[in-house]
Order: C-alpha cells, then structure tokens, then sequence
C-alpha cells in the first residue's frame, strides 16, 4: 500500500486518482492514517465481503468459543 502525506495527496490529487485506480493509498497528516483512498471496485469488494455471511468453519470456531467462555461473557455482560 502506498502511503503519502496530506500534503504531497493534495498538491498531486490526479496523480493520487491514478494511484488508487491500482492499489490503495494511505493518507497520513502528522504521522497519523487520517484516510485511505482506493478504487471504486476494491471499495464494493469489501462492501459485498462485509455483508457475506461468514464461513462455516468461522462459525463454529464462534459457537465453541461462546460454550467455552459463557460464563465470562455473561459476567461481562452485567
């Protein structure tokens, strides 16, 4: 991933564009990621990735760490 301050993203927006088009590019101020900016189509990838049902292996790692941990959670939870 690309990673470019605020400033250079700024003075060189169409070139940033150009960028982003392959791969996504982090923009930092500071020091500190304050954006990332990336093609239409990688963002509605993770858009359909995220609303994708997950996996049955992921589920049934998620229902033996519930019956493992139930008494956590719920104490947690008070």
């Amino acid at each position: 991933m690309n990673i470019w301050n605020a400033s250079d993203a700024k003075n060189r927006f169409g070139q940033l564009l150009d960028v982003a088009r392959s791969e996504p590019v982090r923009i930092q101020k500071n020091g500190r990621d304050v954006a990332v900016v990336l093609s239409p189509e990688e963002f509605q990838r993770l858009t359909e990735m995220a609303r994708s049902e997950p996996s049955p292996a992921v589920k049934a790692l998620h229902e033996r760490s519930v019956k493992r941990w139930a008494k956590v959670y719920e104490a947690l939870a008070k």
